[in-house]
C-alpha cells in the first residue's frame, strides 16, 4: 500500500481524532457509539429513539436506501431531510447518514453531521472524489468482497481531492458460510489501525445479520481496538421495515453499551454520557 501516501500512518503513535461537532470526536480516547435504524420511517420514530436518552453519541438513519430489490423500501428520499434536521436541531445529537449519489451530497450536507458511503459504493470513485471536496467528516463502509488494501486505496480517494476526515467501518465481508449475513473481519479492524491514522469503526449488526449475535460482536471489537461501533436499534425491531432481523430493540441498545464499559476501561478507553441538548 505505499500509493496510500495520505492515509497511511506517519509513525507508529500517528492518529488522527475527527470532530464531529464542538463536543463530539471519534479517533481520541473516548469511543464513538452510533445507534439508530437502518432507515428512518417517520418523525415519531426518530423522536422515540430520540428521547429515550441511549447512551450513545451519534444517531444514524437512512433516508436514501441502496437495496438489494428494486421493490424493497427505497428510503423517504427528500422527505426525510426536515427529519434529519429536527432531530439534530432538537437533540443535539449528531446524525450519520448515507449518500448514494453525486448529486445527494449538496441536499444532505445541511441536515447531516456525517456522510456514509455505503459497502456497495466503497469503489464508486467518482462519488468518492466529490466527497473529497466537502468539509465534513465521511464515514466508509468496507465492501462486501474488498480487501484490506482496496479498503485503504477508497480512503485515499477521499483524502487525495481534499478531505482528510474520514472514519473506516469494518462491516462483515462475504464468506461461503451462510449462517451469518456475513464475517466480521476483527482481523482487518486490527491491521487497519497499524496500517493507517484514521479511526475505525465497526457495524456488528450488518456483520452479523442476527440480533443475538450483535452484543457479543461488539465487545470483541472494543476489544480488539476499534474506535467505536455502528448498530441498529428500533423502537419496535420486528417491524422495522428494513434489517428487522439483526435490528436490536433500545432496551437491548442500552444494555450493549454498558456492558462495554470494563472492556473500554481494559483497553484504556471510555464511553462518555450520552449527547442531549
Amino acid at each position: 500500500m505505499k500509493d496510500a501516501k495520505l492515509v497511511a500512518k506517519a509513525h507508529a503513535n500517528h492518529t488522527s481524532e475527527i470532530v464531529i461537532t464542538p463536543t463530539v470526536t471519534v479517533g481520541g480516547q473516548q469511543l464513538f457509539i452510533v445507534g439508530g435504524p437502518c432507515a428512518i420511517e417517520s418523525m415519531a420514530q426518530m423522536e422515540t429513539i430520540a428521547q429515550a436518552h441511549l447512551p450513545i453519541q451519534g444517531l444514524r438513519g437512512g433516508i436514501y436506501k441502496p437495496r438489494t430489490s428494486p421493490y424493497a423500501f427505497q428510503g423517504l428520499g427528500e422527505v426525510g431531510l426536515d427529519i434529519l434536521s429536527a432531530i439534530r436541531q432538537r437533540y443535539g445529537l449528531p446524525v450519520v447518514t448515507e449518500v448514494m449519489a453525486i448529486h445527494q451530497i449538496e441536499k444532505l450536507l445541511p441536515h447531516a453531521d456525517v456522510l456514509q458511503v455505503g459497502s456497495r459504493n466503497m469503489q464508486n470513485f467518482d462519488l468518492l472524489k466529490a466527497l473529497g471536496e466537502i468539509d465534513k467528516p465521511v464515514l466508509l463502509k468496507r465492501g462486501l468482497a474488498a480487501t484490506v488494501a482496496e479498503f485503504v486505496m477508497a480512503a485515499e480517494y477521499i483524502a487525495s481531492h481534499g478531505n482528510p476526515n474520514i472514519i473506516l467501518c469494518e462491516r462483515g465481508i462475504r464468506s461461503f458460510d451462510s449462517y451469518t449475513r456475513n464475517v466480521l473481519d476483527l482481523g482487518a479492524v486490527v491491521a487497519l489501525k497499524q496500517i493507517t491514522h484514521l479511526p475505525v469503526l465497526v457495524d456488528p449488526s450488518h456483520a452479523t445479520g442476527k440480533r443475538e449475535l450483535v452484543a457479543g460482536l461488539a465487545r470483541g471489537a472494543i476489544a480488539a481496538g476499534a474506535d467505536g461501533l455502528m448498530i441498529e436499534c428500533h423502537p419496535e425491531p420486528e417491524q422495522s421495515v428494513s434489517d428487522a432481523r439483526q435490528t436490536l430493540s433500545l432496551e437491548a441498545m442500552a444494555e450493549l453499551v454498558h456492558s462495554l464499559i470494563p472492556i473500554a476501561q481494559a483497553v484504556n478507553r471510555s464511553i462518555p454520557s450520552p449527547v442531549m441538548s
